[in-house]
Protein backbone atom coordinates (compact mmCIF):
# COMPACT_ATOMS: atom_id res chain seq x y z
CA UNK A 1 0.00 0.00 0.00
CA UNK A 2 1.22 3.86 -0.52
CA UNK A 3 -2.19 5.45 0.74
CA UNK A 4 -2.05 7.22 3.56
CA UNK A 5 -1.78 5.38 7.50
CA UNK A 6 -3.85 7.26 9.78
CA UNK A 7 -3.40 6.37 13.21
CA UNK A 8 -5.96 7.34 16.41
CA UNK A 9 -3.98 7.68 19.41
CA UNK A 10 -1.02 8.83 20.59
CA UNK A 11 0.36 5.95 23.18
CA UNK A 12 2.56 2.91 23.77
CA UNK A 13 0.66 1.04 20.64
CA UNK A 14 0.66 4.06 18.05
CA UNK A 15 4.33 4.63 18.89
CA UNK A 16 5.08 0.74 18.55
CA UNK A 17 2.64 0.23 15.24
CA UNK A 18 4.79 3.77 13.41
CA UNK A 19 8.09 2.74 14.48
CA UNK A 20 8.14 -1.06 13.38
CA UNK A 21 6.62 0.37 10.38
CA UNK A 22 9.78 2.47 9.40
CA UNK A 23 12.01 -0.20 10.45
CA UNK A 24 10.17 -2.47 8.12
CA UNK A 25 11.26 -0.05 5.37
CA UNK A 26 7.32 1.01 4.94
CA UNK A 27 7.54 4.25 3.30
CA UNK A 28 3.81 5.11 3.53
CA UNK A 29 2.54 8.50 4.93
CA UNK A 30 1.33 8.35 8.57
CA UNK A 31 -0.37 10.58 10.31
CA UNK A 32 -0.73 10.31 14.25
CA UNK A 33 -3.90 11.53 15.93
CA UNK A 34 -2.59 12.18 19.39
CA UNK A 35 -5.14 13.62 22.25
CA UNK A 36 -2.38 14.88 24.84
CA UNK A 37 -0.18 17.55 24.22
CA UNK A 38 3.06 15.65 24.81
CA UNK A 39 4.60 13.62 22.51
CA UNK A 40 4.40 9.49 23.14
CA UNK A 41 5.88 8.71 26.54
CA UNK A 42 5.96 5.20 28.83
CA UNK A 43 2.72 5.42 31.17
CA UNK A 44 3.87 2.52 33.99
CA UNK A 45 6.29 4.75 35.73
CA UNK A 46 3.58 7.48 35.55
CA UNK A 47 2.44 5.67 38.90
CA UNK A 48 5.99 5.04 40.33
CA UNK A 49 8.74 6.29 39.85
CA UNK A 50 7.06 9.70 37.99
CA UNK A 51 4.69 10.33 41.06
CA UNK A 52 8.10 10.14 42.90
CA UNK A 53 9.79 12.45 41.12
CA UNK A 54 12.21 10.26 40.09
CA UNK A 55 11.94 10.82 36.69
CA UNK A 56 10.82 13.54 34.58
CA UNK A 57 8.72 13.91 31.12
CA UNK A 58 11.22 13.87 29.00
CA UNK A 59 12.87 10.87 29.99
CA UNK A 60 9.49 8.95 29.55
CA UNK A 61 9.20 9.65 25.89
CA UNK A 62 9.94 7.30 23.36
CA UNK A 63 11.42 9.64 20.88
CA UNK A 64 12.27 13.31 20.76
CA UNK A 65 10.36 15.38 18.51
CA UNK A 66 13.06 15.10 15.70
CA UNK A 67 12.74 11.24 15.36
CA UNK A 68 8.89 11.71 13.75
CA UNK A 69 10.28 14.53 10.98
CA UNK A 70 13.12 12.24 10.20
CA UNK A 71 10.65 9.22 9.84
CA UNK A 72 8.31 11.48 7.71
CA UNK A 73 5.32 10.77 10.58
CA UNK A 74 3.18 13.86 10.89
CA UNK A 75 1.90 13.78 14.61
CA UNK A 76 -0.50 16.19 15.69
CA UNK A 77 -0.82 16.48 19.17
CA UNK A 78 -3.84 17.86 21.24
CA UNK A 79 -6.53 16.74 18.78
CA UNK A 80 -8.74 14.22 18.03
CA UNK A 81 -11.08 12.50 15.38
CA UNK A 82 -14.44 13.39 16.22
CA UNK A 83 -15.87 11.39 13.33
CA UNK A 84 -15.37 8.44 10.73
CA UNK A 85 -16.51 8.38 7.75
CA UNK A 86 -15.69 4.62 6.82
CA UNK A 87 -17.31 5.03 2.79
CA UNK A 88 -15.66 8.10 2.27
CA UNK A 89 -12.38 7.12 3.85
CA UNK A 90 -12.03 10.05 5.81
CA UNK A 91 -11.84 10.83 9.66
CA UNK A 92 -12.62 14.43 11.17
CA UNK A 93 -10.81 16.31 13.14
CA UNK A 94 -11.30 18.05 16.53
CA UNK A 95 -10.39 21.29 14.47
CA UNK A 96 -12.88 21.15 11.78
CA UNK A 97 -10.07 19.52 9.57
CA UNK A 98 -10.87 16.62 7.21
CA UNK A 99 -7.80 13.62 6.47
CA UNK A 100 -8.38 11.29 3.96
CA UNK A 101 -7.21 7.68 4.44
CA UNK A 102 -6.36 4.36 2.89
CA UNK A 103 -5.94 2.56 5.78
CA UNK A 104 -6.77 3.38 9.52
CA UNK A 105 -5.55 2.14 13.33
CA UNK A 106 -7.28 2.25 16.55
CA UNK A 107 -4.81 3.06 18.89
CA UNK A 108 -7.22 4.12 21.33
CA UNK A 109 -6.81 2.99 25.02
CA UNK A 110 -8.93 2.96 27.75
CA UNK A 111 -9.71 5.15 30.50
CA UNK A 112 -10.38 5.13 34.19
CA UNK A 113 -13.35 4.79 35.77
CA UNK A 114 -14.32 7.47 37.53
CA UNK A 115 -16.53 7.37 40.82
CA UNK A 116 -19.81 9.11 40.00
CA UNK A 117 -20.68 12.39 41.10
CA UNK A 118 -23.64 10.97 42.86
CA UNK A 119 -21.52 9.82 45.79
CA UNK A 120 -18.62 12.79 45.66
CA UNK A 121 -16.48 11.29 42.71
CA UNK A 122 -16.50 15.10 42.04
CA UNK A 123 -15.16 16.78 44.93
CA UNK A 124 -11.52 18.22 44.62
CA UNK A 125 -8.91 15.92 46.06
CA UNK A 126 -10.42 12.82 44.30
CA UNK A 127 -7.89 11.59 41.21
CA UNK A 128 -7.42 8.56 38.89
CA UNK A 129 -3.81 8.75 36.99
CA UNK A 130 -3.89 7.97 33.59
CA UNK A 131 -1.89 11.22 31.92
CA UNK A 132 1.16 12.60 32.98
CA UNK A 133 -1.44 15.29 34.37
CA UNK A 134 -3.16 13.37 36.41
CA UNK A 135 0.28 12.36 38.28
CA UNK A 136 1.38 15.84 38.63
CA UNK A 137 -1.09 16.95 40.55
CA UNK A 138 -1.27 13.63 42.58
CA UNK A 139 2.44 14.01 43.16
CA UNK A 140 1.95 17.85 44.89
CA UNK A 141 -0.78 15.37 47.33
CA UNK A 142 1.82 13.05 48.25
CA UNK A 143 3.09 14.47 51.93
CA UNK A 144 3.73 12.49 54.85
CA UNK A 145 1.14 12.39 57.91
CA UNK A 146 -1.79 12.87 55.21
CA UNK A 147 -4.31 9.81 54.92
CA UNK A 148 -5.30 8.65 51.37
CA UNK A 149 -8.33 6.43 50.38
CA UNK A 150 -7.57 3.78 47.57
CA UNK A 151 -10.71 2.53 45.86
CA UNK A 152 -10.38 -0.53 44.17
CA UNK A 153 -7.58 -3.54 45.59
CA UNK A 154 -6.48 -3.70 41.48
CA UNK A 155 -2.54 -3.45 40.61
CA UNK A 156 -3.29 0.00 40.09
CA UNK A 157 -4.90 0.57 43.49
CA UNK A 158 -2.15 -1.24 45.41
CA UNK A 159 0.83 -0.05 43.47
CA UNK A 160 -0.88 4.00 44.43
CA UNK A 161 -0.91 2.57 48.07
CA UNK A 162 2.81 1.53 47.91
CA UNK A 163 3.87 4.89 46.42
CA UNK A 164 1.49 6.67 48.92
CA UNK A 165 3.04 4.38 51.85
CA UNK A 166 6.62 5.30 50.56
CA UNK A 167 5.66 8.46 50.42
CA UNK A 168 4.92 8.30 54.53
CA UNK A 169 1.12 8.74 54.19
CA UNK A 170 -1.60 6.81 56.30
CA UNK A 171 -3.28 4.32 53.74
CA UNK A 172 -6.86 2.51 53.75
CA UNK A 173 -7.37 0.33 50.75
CA UNK A 174 -11.04 -0.97 50.27
CA UNK A 175 -11.61 -3.65 47.77
CA UNK A 176 -15.57 -4.70 47.11
CA UNK A 177 -14.47 -8.18 46.08
CA UNK A 178 -13.72 -11.06 48.68
CA UNK A 179 -10.31 -10.46 48.30
CA UNK A 180 -7.44 -7.75 46.88
CA UNK A 181 -6.44 -8.94 43.31
CA UNK A 182 -9.64 -11.35 42.90
CA UNK A 183 -10.01 -10.56 38.93
CA UNK A 184 -6.53 -10.98 37.71
CA UNK A 185 -4.50 -13.39 40.24
CA UNK A 186 -4.90 -16.71 42.15
CA UNK A 187 -6.30 -17.06 46.08
CA UNK A 188 -2.87 -17.39 47.12
CA UNK A 189 -0.97 -14.57 44.86
CA UNK A 190 -3.52 -12.37 46.98
CA UNK A 191 -2.54 -13.70 50.20
CA UNK A 192 1.32 -12.67 49.53
CA UNK A 193 -0.17 -9.29 47.97
CA UNK A 194 -1.64 -8.82 51.15
CA UNK A 195 0.57 -9.55 53.55
CA UNK A 196 3.57 -7.46 52.22
CA UNK A 197 0.92 -4.50 52.45
CA UNK A 198 -0.42 -4.80 55.74
CA UNK A 199 3.88 -5.38 56.62
CA UNK A 200 4.06 -1.97 55.26
CA UNK A 201 1.42 -0.60 57.50
CA UNK A 202 -1.19 -0.66 54.81
CA UNK A 203 -4.54 -1.18 56.24
CA UNK A 204 -6.44 -3.26 53.86
CA UNK A 205 -10.41 -3.89 54.14
CA UNK A 206 -11.65 -6.22 51.62
CA UNK A 207 -15.25 -6.99 51.07
CA UNK A 208 -15.87 -3.56 51.40
CA UNK A 209 -17.79 -0.89 49.22
CA UNK A 210 -17.59 2.90 49.31
CA UNK A 211 -21.27 4.14 50.20
CA UNK A 212 -20.30 8.20 49.93
CA UNK A 213 -17.44 10.77 50.04
CA UNK A 214 -17.83 12.98 52.45
CA UNK A 215 -17.16 17.22 51.34
CA UNK A 216 -16.01 20.20 53.34
CA UNK A 217 -16.02 23.27 51.25
CA UNK A 218 -15.87 21.55 48.00
CA UNK A 219 -12.84 19.08 48.94
CA UNK A 220 -12.96 15.60 50.01
CA UNK A 221 -12.79 15.14 54.21
CA UNK A 222 -13.86 11.62 54.98
CA UNK A 223 -15.68 8.62 53.37
CA UNK A 224 -18.83 6.56 54.42
CA UNK A 225 -17.97 2.81 53.83
CA UNK A 226 -20.45 0.24 53.21
CA UNK A 227 -20.71 -0.82 56.99
CA UNK A 228 -21.67 2.66 58.06
CA UNK A 229 -18.18 3.81 59.47
CA UNK A 230 -16.83 6.79 59.07
CA UNK A 231 -13.36 7.86 58.24
CA UNK A 232 -11.40 10.59 57.73
CA UNK A 233 -9.32 11.32 54.34
CA UNK A 234 -7.26 14.38 52.83
CA UNK A 235 -7.76 12.55 49.47
CA UNK A 236 -8.46 9.72 47.20
CA UNK A 237 -7.02 7.52 44.76
CA UNK A 238 -9.21 5.49 42.28
CA UNK A 239 -8.36 2.37 40.73
CA UNK A 240 -11.24 0.54 39.82
CA UNK A 241 -10.71 -0.78 36.42
CA UNK A 242 -10.73 0.83 32.72
CA UNK A 243 -13.22 1.19 29.80
CA UNK A 244 -12.05 0.80 26.36
CA UNK A 245 -11.98 3.58 24.30
CA UNK A 246 -13.99 2.11 21.58
CA UNK A 247 -17.16 5.01 21.46
CA UNK A 248 -15.73 6.32 18.13
CA UNK A 249 -15.37 2.60 16.38
CA UNK A 250 -18.84 1.87 17.89
CA UNK A 251 -20.41 4.67 15.99
CA UNK A 252 -18.86 3.99 12.54
CA UNK A 253 -20.77 0.78 13.07
CA UNK A 254 -17.51 -1.18 13.59
CA UNK A 255 -17.89 -4.48 15.94
CA UNK A 256 -17.63 -3.65 19.65
CA UNK A 257 -17.32 -5.50 22.65
CA UNK A 258 -16.31 -3.47 25.76
CA UNK A 259 -13.38 -2.83 23.17
CA UNK A 260 -13.05 -3.26 19.65
CA UNK A 261 -13.17 -6.58 18.02
CA UNK A 262 -10.90 -8.20 15.47
CA UNK A 263 -9.06 -11.06 14.02
CA UNK A 264 -6.15 -12.42 14.75
CA UNK A 265 -4.12 -10.24 12.04
CA UNK A 266 -5.61 -6.90 14.22
CA UNK A 267 -8.63 -6.28 11.64
CA UNK A 268 -12.14 -5.04 12.26
CA UNK A 269 -15.04 -5.85 10.60
CA UNK A 270 -13.75 -3.35 7.95
CA UNK A 271 -10.88 -4.50 6.43
CA UNK A 272 -9.38 -1.70 5.88
CA UNK A 273 -8.93 -0.85 9.50
CA UNK A 274 -7.24 -2.05 12.63
CA UNK A 275 -6.78 -1.67 16.12
CA UNK A 276 -4.37 -2.59 18.61
CA UNK A 277 -3.22 -2.34 22.58
CA UNK A 278 -5.97 -1.65 25.23
CA UNK A 279 -8.54 -0.87 22.64
CA UNK A 280 -8.91 -3.95 20.89
CA UNK A 281 -10.44 -7.77 21.65
CA UNK A 282 -8.82 -10.40 20.19
CA UNK A 283 -8.87 -13.93 19.85
CA UNK A 284 -6.60 -15.89 21.85
CA UNK A 285 -6.63 -19.80 22.92
CA UNK A 286 -10.66 -19.78 22.35
CA UNK A 287 -11.15 -16.61 23.99
CA UNK A 288 -11.67 -13.26 23.27
CA UNK A 289 -10.05 -11.47 25.15
CA UNK A 290 -8.55 -7.31 25.57
CA UNK A 291 -5.23 -7.33 27.28
CA UNK A 292 -4.34 -4.39 29.17
CA UNK A 293 0.07 -4.60 29.29
CA UNK A 294 3.01 -3.14 27.72
CA UNK A 295 3.68 -6.27 25.85
CA UNK A 296 0.42 -6.52 24.39
CA UNK A 297 0.78 -3.29 23.42
CA UNK A 298 4.12 -3.45 21.57
CA UNK A 299 3.64 -6.70 20.01
CA UNK A 300 0.11 -6.17 19.09
CA UNK A 301 1.19 -3.32 17.24
CA UNK A 302 4.47 -5.14 15.61
CA UNK A 303 2.33 -7.98 14.40
CA UNK A 304 0.10 -5.65 12.43
CA UNK A 305 3.01 -3.60 11.51
CA UNK A 306 4.14 -6.27 9.63
CA UNK A 307 0.94 -7.21 7.99
CA UNK A 308 0.63 -3.74 7.08
CA UNK A 309 4.47 -4.26 5.17
CA UNK A 310 2.96 -7.15 3.14
CA UNK A 311 3.14 -10.27 6.42
CA UNK A 312 0.49 -12.66 7.04
CA UNK A 313 1.55 -14.30 10.60
CA UNK A 314 -1.33 -13.95 13.19
CA UNK A 315 -0.75 -12.56 16.32
CA UNK A 316 -0.04 -15.28 18.86
CA UNK A 317 0.83 -13.46 22.06
CA UNK A 318 2.58 -15.06 25.02
CA UNK A 319 1.37 -12.59 27.83
CA UNK A 320 3.83 -11.05 30.45
CA UNK A 321 2.80 -8.62 32.75
CA UNK A 322 4.80 -6.79 36.27
CA UNK A 323 3.94 -5.25 39.03
CA UNK A 324 6.55 -3.13 41.52
CA UNK A 325 5.42 -2.41 44.92
CA UNK A 326 7.89 -1.56 47.39
CA UNK A 327 11.10 -3.38 46.97
CA UNK A 328 9.20 -6.44 45.71
CA UNK A 329 8.91 -6.92 42.06
CA UNK A 330 5.95 -9.18 40.44
CA UNK A 331 6.18 -10.82 37.45
CA UNK A 332 3.26 -12.72 35.82
CA UNK A 333 3.79 -15.35 32.74
CA UNK A 334 1.03 -16.60 31.04
CA UNK A 335 -2.49 -15.54 31.46
CA UNK A 336 -4.03 -17.33 34.59
CA UNK A 337 -8.06 -16.71 33.52
CA UNK A 338 -9.88 -20.08 34.14
CA UNK A 339 -7.45 -21.75 36.23
CA UNK A 340 -8.40 -24.69 38.58
CA UNK A 341 -5.22 -25.09 40.27
CA UNK A 342 -2.47 -23.45 41.86
CA UNK A 343 0.92 -24.84 43.18
CA UNK A 344 3.19 -22.38 45.67
CA UNK A 345 6.72 -23.05 45.43
CA UNK A 346 9.09 -20.97 47.87
CA UNK A 347 11.96 -19.29 45.82
CA UNK A 348 15.63 -19.89 46.90
CA UNK A 349 15.80 -16.53 48.28
CA UNK A 350 14.07 -15.14 51.41
CA UNK A 351 10.79 -13.67 50.30
CA UNK A 352 10.79 -14.98 47.08
CA UNK A 353 7.81 -17.29 45.78
CA UNK A 354 6.08 -18.47 42.63
CA UNK A 355 2.21 -19.11 42.29
CA UNK A 356 2.03 -21.56 39.79
CA UNK A 357 -1.63 -22.04 37.52
CA UNK A 358 -2.90 -24.72 36.02
CA UNK A 359 -6.17 -25.53 34.22
CA UNK A 360 -7.34 -29.26 33.13
CA UNK A 361 -3.02 -30.04 34.40
CA UNK A 362 -1.76 -27.75 31.83
CA UNK A 363 0.12 -25.02 33.18
CA UNK A 364 -1.29 -21.81 31.74
CA UNK A 365 0.85 -19.00 34.12
CA UNK A 366 2.76 -18.27 36.92
CA UNK A 367 3.04 -15.26 39.37
CA UNK A 368 6.65 -14.71 40.55
CA UNK A 369 7.03 -12.45 43.59
CA UNK A 370 11.01 -11.67 43.71
CA UNK A 371 12.09 -14.91 41.94
CA UNK A 372 13.24 -13.63 38.50
CA UNK A 373 14.25 -17.49 37.96
CA UNK A 374 11.09 -19.14 38.17
CA UNK A 375 9.51 -16.25 36.18
CA UNK A 376 11.88 -17.09 33.69
CA UNK A 377 11.56 -20.75 33.94
CA UNK A 378 7.60 -20.40 33.51
CA UNK A 379 8.19 -18.13 30.87
CA UNK A 380 10.20 -20.37 29.04
CA UNK A 381 7.76 -23.42 29.88
CA UNK A 382 4.67 -21.40 28.53
CA UNK A 383 5.88 -20.87 24.81
CA UNK A 384 7.34 -24.55 24.37
CA UNK A 385 3.48 -25.29 25.44
CA UNK A 386 5.14 -27.93 28.02
CA UNK A 387 3.49 -28.52 31.85
CA UNK A 388 6.64 -29.53 34.11
CA UNK A 389 6.43 -32.57 36.52
CA UNK A 390 4.49 -31.69 39.36
CA UNK A 391 6.32 -33.69 41.73
CA UNK A 392 9.30 -31.77 40.53
CA UNK A 393 8.07 -28.47 40.74
CA UNK A 394 6.52 -29.02 44.04
CA UNK A 395 9.86 -29.61 45.94
CA UNK A 396 11.94 -26.33 46.32
CA UNK A 397 15.34 -27.89 46.78
CA UNK A 398 15.13 -28.98 42.96
CA UNK A 399 16.55 -26.37 40.37
CA UNK A 400 14.10 -25.31 37.95
CA UNK A 401 16.65 -25.70 35.15
CA UNK A 402 15.57 -29.19 35.88
CA UNK A 403 12.02 -28.67 34.66
CA UNK A 404 13.19 -27.40 30.90
CA UNK A 405 15.23 -30.70 30.40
Amino acid sequence: MTGRLVVVGGGQAAFALVAKLRALGDQRPITVIAAEESLPYQRPPLSKKYLLKEMTLDRLLYRPENWYAEHEIDIRLAMTVTRLDRAAKQVTLSDGSKLDYETLAFATGATPRRLPASIGGDLAGVYVVRDFKDADQLAEEMRPGRRVLVVGGGYIGLEAAAVARTCGLEVTVIEMADRILQRVASAATSAIVREIHRSHGVDIRERMGLHRLIGDGGRVSGAELADGSIIPVDLVIVGIGVTANDVLAHDAGLDTANGIVVDSHGRTSDPAIFAIGDCAVFPWHDMRVRLESVQNAVDQAEAVAAILAGGSEPYDPNPWFWSDQYDVKLQIAGFGLGHDETLVRPGQREGSVSVWYFRQGKLIAVDAVNDAKAYVTGKKLLEAGATPNRALLADPQIDLKTLLA
